[in-house]
């Protein structure tokens, strides 16, 4: 059986990763969406995770229980070891990633793909204000990062999401297309 392909969904916040996978999923249902452990309580609202305290992430993270961990907004997020059976029962899977954590993904998962979301500061900055999240200092801070770069050496696709989201939805379709050889 082939193995299924990792796609690590990346971006800064507010660029509507978790609007895109959730309309991708429903155009491909077979894909598997990795949900995130965070320690930030399920109720702050924005994608589906699983929070946990910091005690509990750092058990899982000791008992090898997550595949991918990382350090973000005063939060440590990581991606479940499961994904591991999931790809080697031949399911691609998505998760929302860190664009920081991306070497360490793609040391573990050879055949990551990259699909970087992006969209214009104003947009961001739009999106930011109307979740209503962040604090207007966590906004500016949350902005500051948005041009951070991705690392060298990736397979990675970029999606522009500053416009309808039909068109970033077939860019994302298109993305997730098996290699023509």
């Amino acid at each position: 059986m082939t193995p299924g392909r990792p796609f690590a969904v990346v971006g800064a916040s507010g660029v509507g990763k978790d609007t895109l996978i959730a309309t991708v999923l429903r155009a491909r249902p077979d894909l598997h969406v990795v949900r995130r452990v965070i320690t930030r309580p399920e109720e702050a609202g924005g994608e589906p995770f699983e929070g946990v305290t910091g005690a509990e992430f750092r058990r899982r993270m000791d008992a090898g229980d997550l595949a991918l961990t990382w350090e973000a907004h005063g939060l440590s997020y990581g991606i479940p070891a499961t994904l591991d059976a999931v790809l080697a029962s031949g399911r691609d899977a998505i998760f929302n990633g860190s664009r920081a954590a991306l070497p360490l993904a793609a040391a573990r998962y050879p055949r990551l793909k990259v699909l970087h979301i992006v969209a214009d500061p104003e947009v961001l900055a739009a999106r930011l204000a109307a979740r209503g999240r962040e604090d207007a200092a966590e906004r500016a801070r949350r902005l500051g990062r948005a041009d951070q770069a991705l690392p060298e050496g990736l397979d990675v696709v970029e999606i522009d999401n500053g416009g309808a989201l039909e068109r970033a939805v077939a860019a994302f379709l298109d993305a997730l297309q098996p290699e023509r050889v």
